[in-house]
């Protein structure tokens, strides 16, 4: 059993009232393959700059996380700054540099094509909908999505709705995608253009699984 991980491999610098963390390891692949890799191997694909300390994602490799499909491309490597309010939910962003990723073109290595489980990353849903054509058929397709895709790449997005098993977005996303104020109506119409499923983000207060037929809550775990 394997699970694949399409997405950024990043760098951030966050400010909160509680401290500070410079350049320190982010994007959704490497927190997805941090948790994932508890329950089963993971392989990873996603590009980095020359800059990234390619030496302290050796906590992944000692999980048993294959990062053989992390390019390295001469350049700058995704950096993203931001400062988030007393109560960690609100955020600004101070700055962001998409360097290599902003020429990211996933391949997929022969030996990931097989996966049981595929995670696409938050990145743009013509790119997701080519990595679904390079693979075989996973039992399970996850999702994640924002408001930048919902706006800008639509077109794309509904096309690649139709071809997932969940969707993650936050509750604002969901309102916004399925253009309905209510949550619940909301999961319905997203239900309806493909995905069976439909995990709403909450933040603090934690996450709401949509299924057909029947709803989870998982509230936040205080950290």
């Amino acid at each position: 059993m394997s699970v694949l991980v399409v997405g950024s491999v990043a760098l951030d610098s966050v400010e909160t009232p509680f401290g500070t963390a410079e350049r320190v390891l982010g994007g959704s692949a490497v927190f997805f393959s941090a948790a994932a890799s508890i329950f089963c191997p993971v392989q990873v694909v996603g590009v980095v700059g020359d800059d990234y300390p390619w030496d302290e994602l050796d906590f992944l490799r000692e999980r048993g996380v294959d990062l053989s499909g992390v390019e390295r491309t001469p350049g700058e490597s995704f950096f993203w700054a931001g400062r988030y309010a007393y109560d960690l939910n609100s955020r600004d962003t101070l700055e962001t540099r998409l360097g290599v990723f902003a020429e990211f073109s996933p391949r997929i290595p022969e030996d990931f094509r097989s996966p049981r489980f595929l995670f696409l990353g938050n990145i743009d849903p013509v790119l997701q909908l080519d990595v679904l054509r390079q693979v075989e058929r996973p039992e399970l397709v996850v999702c994640d999505t924002m408001n930048y895709w919902i706006e800008g790449s639509r077109e794309a997005l509904d096309r690649l709705l139709g071809r997932v098993d969940v969707l993650m977005v936050n509750d604002a996303e969901a309102r916004q995608l399925a253009e309905h104020h209510n949550l619940l109506k909301a999961a319905r119409r997203i239900h309806a253009m493909g995905p069976r499923i439909v995990i709403v983000k909450k933040g603090e207060h934690g996450a709401i699984l949509f299924a057909e037929d029947w709803i989870f809550f998982a509230p936040g775990y205080p950290l």
